[in-house]
């Protein structure tokens, strides 16, 4: 018997749409520092590059320097009031029923730009974790995305000599290609440029279709 393919997932804008949560901690992080508030699509268009990059993007949209230890501890403020902000984000439809249909026959993990703490508590809030037992964040190494050591980290993690990696946006699709691993883009997320840019082995728009396309990429005829 052959092997299993590992999978391996982006969060935020793959598996959940975050970005509300996101906007909402962003908005009570600067209002605290006596910042009016952020649109959803400042936010938005920020997501991607961990805190610290959505942080100096924000303050840098406020005039501020994004450099010094303001941000730092902005940073920790955003860390510390995110770890907990759940109740605004959404799993995309279909996602448990293809994590239930995969999990038998795939090793799976997480490797995201997203702090490690508030990956695992929002994890555990939908109940996924039972599928990710291997999560790799943003500070879980030195290094992030797009750099390729998370994701060689998350396969490693696994145990497996291939793997797919699974994204939604221009880091995902960096990541994958700097860690010379097949990309499968799902199309609903964050990303900013068309899907057909992104180089990617496969492109799904609904998680109903996912366990289809990962069969014929594992077991080809």
């Amino acid at each position: 018997m052959a092997d299993p393919v590992g999978l391996i997932f982006d969060l935020d804008g793959t598996l959940m749409d975050s970005a509300p949560d996101i906007h909402a901690t962003a908005n009570h992080v600067f209002a605290d520092e006596g910042f009016a508030p952020f649109d959803f699509a400042t936010v938005r268009g920020f997501i991607g590059n961990g805190v610290g990059s959505l942080v100096a993007q924000l303050m840098q949209a406020r005039g501020l320097d994004a450099t010094g230890p303001t941000h730092s501890r902005l940073v920790g403020k955003f860390i510390s009031f995110y770890e907990e902000a759940v109740d605004l984000t959404t799993l995309y439809p279909g996602v448990v029923t293809a994590l239930d249909q995969l999990a038998a026959h795939h090793p799976m993990a997480i490797c995201t730009n997203k702090p490690e703490g508030p990956a695992l508590s929002v994890l555990r809030h939908f109940g996924l974790d039972r599928f990710f037992p291997h999560v790799i964040g943003g500070d879980s190494l030195p290094q992030r995305k797009p750099d390729p050591s998370p994701l060689l980290a998350a396969q490693t993690a696994l145990g497996c000599d291939r793997i797919l990696f699974v994204g939604d946006s221009e880091v995902d699709a960096e990541t994958a290609a700097r860690a010379n691993r097949p990309f499968l883009l799902y199309t609903e997320g964050y990303r900013k440029i068309s899907a057909e840019a992104l180089g990617a082995k496969s492109i799904f728009s609904h998680y109903d279709d996912f366990p289809a396309l990962v069969r014929s990429l594992t077991n080809p005829p």
